[in-house]
């Protein structure tokens, strides 16, 4: 059949970080403002995943939208994945980027063992395109855990992460120009561009006081969403991404095997000089991420249950122990969307009652509504930690008596 893969040009690479950005700001709005949780919403999208794909398998050649279409599906969907490890079974990131690496490693093994190649200029049989879909999905949960990884290692903040994939590619370019294996320099470039679309969207949607820009996912989402439909319908006019012919095995250029090794060196020294920056940037002083393990235990201040209630009518107090049990609950269940949802009846819960508590006793109200902004923080952070949000719940619901 047709190559049904585009064309590696700078449109295949400008479209491909605009995908990984909606993939990272669309799920994240998704979880935390639709209220239907991360399980179900995983569920939701693998269906759809399940019905692009087959669209996508089932034409004859490529076309830009079902392709891109494709692309951005599974973007949300292996985002998705990694968020169900991290924030509702509690896998540590570093554990989920080994794993999602050695399958990874796995997939690309059984796939040049059967067919002798892994060069997108040779999908041109159902095995290699669904080897190549497979591998497609596991570069994006693997860049979503390692780029989440990055962040809470160094407790940089989104804009300044996005540097380090930025300078990684960088150097994976002048390694392909210099006579880099083109296969490898491809899908390690195509991994990196999880994490730089990934810290882009954040920084794009975080608020101004967390060093982003502010946007919002939501109107992050749209801008990229529409930023796609433009570059794709640009592409599906000009043809300027489509493979005119193939070869079986994908070859480009003769390739020098002596300088192909001498480039793996040079491989080898980038990601080593990598690593020695992370573990540098880890040990320097910096705000622990709320995904961190050894995140200490929010601490209750130096009021006891009764000095925090007494002032205040049993029942408030009583409606809002209420909602945040319902919000622990929804939060051991797995069900952040909801928790999110709820956690907001909290907040307005306590705004409107601010003027009828705080005169009875500003130091009670203010111990409490400390609480109530860490319990916030913690179910609403874009990359919500379960211990951290189990922890800072039952600190409330302990204040609350």
């Amino acid at each position: 059949m047709l190559n049904k893969v585009p064309e590696v040009t700078i449109w295949f690479w400008i479209i491909k970080i605009l995908c990984t950005t909606v993939g990272e700001s669309f799920a994240d709005w998704i979880n935390m403002n639709l209220g239907v949780g991360l399980l179900d919403t995983a569920l939701i999208f693998t269906g759809v995943l399940a019905a692009v794909l087959a669209w996508q398998l089932s034409a004859s050649r490529y076309i830009p939208f079902v392709y891109w279409l494709t692309v951005v599906v599974v973007s949300v969907t292996g985002t998705l994945y990694t968020d169900i490890l991290t924030d509702s079974q509690g896998v540590p990131l570093a554990l989920s980027s080994s794993v999602f690496a050695g399958v990874l490693a796995v997939v690309f093994g059984i796939w040049y063992a059967r067919e002798r190649t892994l060069s997108v200029h040779s999908i041109i049989t159902r095995p290699r395109e669904l080897f190549y879909w497979l591998a497609v999905l596991v570069t994006f949960a693997l860049g979503t855990a390692t780029g989440d990884w990055t962040l809470e290692l160094t407790g940089w903040t989104a804009g300044v992460s996005v540097l380090l994939p930025l300078g990684l590619i960088g150097a994976i370019i002048v390694g392909w120009r210099l006579g880099a294996n083109a296969v490898l320099s491809f899908w390690l470039a195509y991994i990196l561009t999880r994490p730089l679309g990934a810290n882009l969207g954040d920084w794009l949607g975080s608020p101004d006081g967390d060093g982003g820009l502010g946007l919002g996912t939501a109107m992050t989402s749209v801008v990229f969403l529409a930023a796609i439909l433009a570059t794709v319908v640009y592409l599906t006019l000009s043809r300027r991404d489509v493979i005119e012919t193939h070869d079986q095995n994908g070859a480009r250029r003769a390739p020098s095997p002596a300088r192909e090794r001498g480039m793996l060196a040079y491989y080898a020294v980038i990601m080593v000089a990598a690593g020695g920056l992370l573990v540098w940037a880890h040990h320097q002083p910096h705000a622990a991420a709320a995904g961190e393990e050894d995140a200490p235990a929010p601490v209750t201040g130096h009021l006891t249950p009764q000095e925090a209630t007494a002032p205040f009518p049993p029942a408030e107090i009583a409606k809002f122990r209420t909602i945040t049990a319902d919000t622990l609950a929804k939060v051991n269940a797995g069900d952040q969307g909801g928790a999110t949802s709820r956690v907001t009846d909290l907040e307005t819960a306590w705004d409107d009652d601010q003027s009828a508590l705080e005169p009875k006793s500003e130091e009670a109200w203010s111990f409490l509504d400390g609480e109530i902004d860490q319990v916030l923080d913690a179910v609403r952070d874009p990359h919500p930690d379960k211990v951290t949000e189990v922890n800072v719940l039952r600190a409330l619901l302990t204040s609350l008596g």
